[in-house]
């Protein structure tokens, strides 16, 4: 567990690459966002590297909270439930989690041209994907880990539409994201398991 501190620096660098991108992304900055004394954010990540790394191990705690938050639903295995909680995990990250998929989307360029970056982002990605394919297993999926791959990557497509792609511009539609939500989980999910209202 890192400390509080730590915490509050790694954030603060994640809100600088959102409003400001990669380029923006120094150690005053991140001072000056998380409001504290010149040289603390140096003080905690020595380097420019060491912050971009605190910065996709804070996405990953906060994509792993998500999915223990999602643990009553996915242990009743119902896909109706399930598909609720997907279009409302969307809605939150189109809105008040907006700013922090920013972030992740300049972290993803980074990785292409540093490749430290790059081996975090991937291996914190086979894990997430690793956890969805234990639920869609519990739910009968025939190929967990292929589906995985292929719902976490429309998933990463509708967001990125929706907040940096032809979207962009409009309002988050929650009754799109629903039906969304639902055609993902039936798409998966054999014949017998899908959700009345995808059938």
């Amino acid at each position: 567990m890192i400390s509080t501190r730590h915490r509050l620096v790694a954030d603060a660098a994640l809100d600088v690459l959102a409003e400001h991108g990669s380029r923006g992304l120094t150690h005053r900055a991140v001072d000056t966002a998380a409001g504290l004394p010149p040289g603390s954010a140096s003080y905690y990540y020595r380097s420019r590297a060491a912050l971009l790394s605190a910065c996709v191990q804070r996405l990953v705690e906060d994509d792993h909270a998500e999915l223990d938050a999602l643990a009553p639903v996915v242990t009743a295995a119902d896909p109706e439930a399930l598909s609720r909680a997907l279009a409302q995990l969307l809605h939150r990250w189109l809105t008040s989690g907006r700013r922090r998929h920013l972030a992740r989307y300049e972290l993803t360029l980074e990785s292409v041209r540093r490749p430290d970056v790059a081996v975090d982002l991937h291996r914190s990605g086979d894990g997430l994907r690793r956890r969805i394919a234990e639920v869609l297993a519990g739910l009968g999926a025939g190929d967990p880990p292929r589906q995985a791959r292929w719902l976490v990557a429309c998933i990463d497509g509708i967001l990125f539409d929706a907040i940096a792609g032809a979207e962009s511009a409009k309002p988050v539609d929650a009754a799109q994201l629903d039906a969304a939500a639902r055609d993902l989980i039936s798409a998966v999910l054999p014949a017998g398991r899908r959700s009345r209202s995808a059938r």
